[in-house]
């Protein structure tokens, strides 16, 4: 078959989640709340952090740099799954499938370290309390979040541009709602192994570095914890910890299932609901998960909604009157 390479290639077509228009439709409704229910969930996390002083600190600073990450993340996949849906264009040009992957995996390899930087953060506060200030500043807190967003910026060319010279024949169907590293490495006829195995040592790399870094801040939490005299203390230090422990297992859960193995276990399907899980729903959990177990949070995220309310008062002040007047004259 002839082989023409990726370079030459003006689109592709991928795959949709369903075909009969009833089901898109309501696939469509679902997405599409999901999707602004995240934008929301997220978008309110950074403005109650940047806005209440309180917040201000290492640990809502990382928070801040998540949100970011869920917000990336989906919009990266989203708005064009919901316009093959609505409008079962299911085209996508190379720079719209190359930005796509782009994108999201560097959203994924940035928010690795960035939950491995969150654990030491948490280690730092639960087992050296009194020195936290000193050793977690703001300084080191902007080195360190500027670091994990270069280090994904260069983790994510190298694996797009190993795709970028991939050879495809006849076939430009992708058999994913979104270009991803697994269904282009299986649309591909030309040999995949030196790429699979480039891409798996890097994520190897990567992934295992910033995963040992999570256990062994968390295996020391937990010993300082198990150490704590007091009901209360252990409590508060489970709540400081818990609600960044939940997100870690949701997404190295999902990442792992879909990134770490060869590509010979492809299974399209499967890897729809999984990639579902961490690039859709992963993104609105997580200021869910914030929000529900941190107090701090839930009044600012209170203050936040009250200041809207408040703005919006006037408004609704200003209109009701011009409504009252309006029925009267019909009355009249």
């Amino acid at each position: 078959m002839q082989r023409v390479n990726l370079s030459t290639v003006s689109e592709f077509v991928l795959v949709g989640l369903s075909d009969a228009p009833e089901v898109r439709f309501l696939l469509f409704v679902l997405f599409l709340i999901i999707y602004l229910a995240t934008m929301a969930g997220n978008i309110t996390i950074l403005v109650a952090i940047s806005t209440d002083t309180r917040l201000h600190n290492p640990m809502y600073f990382f928070l801040g740099n998540l949100s970011l990450l869920d917000i990336l993340c989906p919009t990266a996949t989203v708005p064009k799954m919901l316009e093959t849906l609505l409008l079962e264009n299911k085209v996508i040009s190379f720079a719209g499938c190359t930005l796509q992957l782009f994108f999201l995996i560097d959203a994924v390899g940035t928010e690795i370290f960035l939950l491995a930087v969150m654990a030491y953060d948490r280690y730092v506060a639960v087992c050296h309390p009194l020195q936290y200030v000193n050793i977690v500043s703001m300084e080191l807190c902007a080195r360190l979040a500027i670091g994990i967003w270069v280090v994904g910026f260069f983790n994510s060319l190298l694996h797009t541009s190993l795709i970028s010279t991939l050879f495809f024949c006849d076939s430009r169907e992708v058999d994913q709602y979104y270009c991803d590293i697994p269904p282009m490495l299986a649309l591909s006829c030309s040999p995949t192994y030196s790429r699979e195995l480039v891409i798996l040592s890097v994520a190897g790399v990567v992934g295992s570095s910033a995963f040992v870094v999570t256990l062994i801040s968390y295996i020391y939490i937990l010993l300082a914890i198990l150490r704590m005299n007091s009901s209360e203390s252990r409590h508060k230090a489970f709540s400081t910890c818990g609600s960044h422990l939940m997100v870690v297992c949701l997404f190295y859960g999902t990442t792992i299932c879909t990134y770490v193995r060869p590509s010979s276990t492809y299974s399209p399907h499967q890897d729809r609901i999984v990639s579902m899980l961490y690039g859709i729903l992963t993104p609105l959990l997580n200021p869910i998960i914030y929000s529900l177990r941190n107090k701090e949070v839930k009044r600012a995220l209170r203050r936040v909604i009250r200041q809207q309310l408040t703005g919006l008062a006037p408004l609704i002040d200003h209109v009701a009157p011009a409504e009252k007047a309006s029925t009267s004259f019909v009355g009249d």
